[in-house]
């Protein structure tokens, strides 16, 4: 494990963010499952897309890595290689929770057992309404440890009439719309409740139907209706640039720091598209450009409430720039930050307070009192998750002090260049040896 020593220094210059993780999972996967061959444009291989590729081998797609430009690889997918009946095979997810929660319905769709293992905090992540599925199926659905992944599945599920509450990660409903068009007849998903992280849902409904997968979605019924026998089509997409990656850099722009971020689409339908919406509502000022987002200082003004439930992979960084701004500001709705890599609601609380913000958690809020500049000078935990430790590596440049982060190197996840890109905007770290 690394820890870093990282000085109070600005940041300055322009970076030009990754491609969409949560895109390239879902056009990997779709394309793996189509007829013929496909590509798939500006990819990053993190830990998690490296963990979908192999999972979409592993089903019989062959996948072939090319070098693009600045840590890009451009991927060609020929699927719809039919399993051998009675084969059975092993997903590693790693610490991937996408991998898992989209590739458990969809192995059903492939003769014999499949074993998903992982690593780190996956074993502890929620699966229940999988459990619950395959169980009233009357299918084979077997976890052999309660601490680690070791989960065993066999059988294809059957159309009929699907419901899932709202509340849940928007992950297990993507995994059904990527399966439920294959079985042989059709099907009904049904939401309960509100349903949390539309945004993810809208890129999967447009990731479908870029690779012939036709879903009616009626928003106002919160229902899905999927007819079934459908076939997937090979197709090339592009991935765009990633908004969960550029909020770090956005809100370092609205922090002091002089960033301007390209890469961006404009037009996106990633939920995370909202941190500017949420910065500008703290008083940032924001100039779109045709693939970027230049920002500029201003005096943060908080005194404001902020939904957290569509984004919650912005929050730890939306909450230290609500550090920084006047007044108080709450963020509400963020009970599932509990269940991500940490407790990212409690772990926010810890680790900046430690630098000297004041910043409670009331139900599943977080309430923050701003203060003029955080004080550093002292260790802090990313707790092995890599949003906390690029959250923490941009709350160093408004420190007064130098902080050592410890386990910087889970970055490694979803955006495995960051040190890089940190270090090209004037960021002064260097690994930390307590000897």
């Amino acid at each position: 494990m690394t820890d870093l020593s990282i000085e109070a220094k600005p940041l300055a210059g322009e970076v030009h963010i990754p491609p969409s993780k949560s895109l390239a999972h879902r056009a990997i996967i779709a394309a793996g499952l189509a007829q013929g061959q496909s590509q798939v444009r500006n990819v990053q291989l993190s830990d998690d897309i490296r963990a979908t590729i192999e999972a979409m081998r592993s089903l019989g797609a062959d996948i072939t890595i090319t070098e693009a430009d600045d840590h890009r690889v451009n991927l060609e997918i020929r699927g719809g290689k039919p399993a051998e009946a009675g084969a059975s095979r092993v997903i590693d997810a790693n610490e991937s929770g996408s991998t898992l929660r989209f590739m458990i319905p969809i192995a059903s769709l492939f003769p014999g057992r499949t074993q998903f293992i992982g690593r780190g905090k996956l074993g502890s992540r929620p699966l229940d309404p999988y459990e619950a599925i395959y169980r009233d199926q009357d299918l084979f659905y077997e976890n052999l440890s309660e601490s680690a992944l070791d989960l065993r599945v066999e059988g294809r599920l059957k159309p009929g009439s699907y419901q899932l509450a709202g509340n849940i990660s928007s992950q297990f409903i993507t995994g059904l719309l990527y399966t439920l068009p294959l079985l042989e007849g059709d099907s009904t998903l049904q939401i309960t409740g509100p349903l949390e992280s539309i945004g993810y849902i809208h890129l999967t409904l447009d990731i479908l139907a870029r690779y012939g997968i036709a879903i009616d979605y009626r928003e106002d019924e919160q229902c899905f209706r999927i007819k079934g026998k459908q076939a997937y089509q090979a197709a090339d997409y592009q991935v765009e640039g990633d908004y969960s990656q550029a909020a770090f850099f956005l809100c370092a722009g609205a922090l002091g720091n002089e960033v301007t971020v390209t890469g961006l689409a404009q037009s996106s339908q990633q939920g995370d598209q909202e941190i500017i919406a949420f910065l500008e509502k703290l008083g940032a000022k924001l100039k779109l450009q045709e693939e970027g987002v230049q920002i500029q200082a201003q005096n943060l003004e908080g005194g404001c409430d902020l939904d957290g439930s569509q984004c919650p992979d912005v929050i730890p960084v939306l909450a230290l720039t609500a550090c920084l701004a006047k007044g108080e500001t709450r963020i509400k709705n963020l009970a599932r930050l509990r269940i991500k890599e940490s407790d990212r609601l409690a772990a926010s609380q810890e680790e900046l307070s430690k630098l000297g913000a004041q910043i409670e958690i009331l139900d599943d809020s977080l309430i923050i009192q701003g203060v003029d500049q955080l004080k550093g000078g002292c260790r802090v935990s990313s707790h092995k998750d890599h949003r906390m430790a690029m959250m923490l590596a941009i709350a160093s440049t408004v420190c007064q002090e130098a902080i050592i982060i410890e386990d910087a190197e889970s970055v490694s996840k979803s955006y495995p260049h960051f040190w890089e890109d940190f270090a090209n905007l004037g960021g002064d770290y260097r690994e930390w040896n307590m000897g």
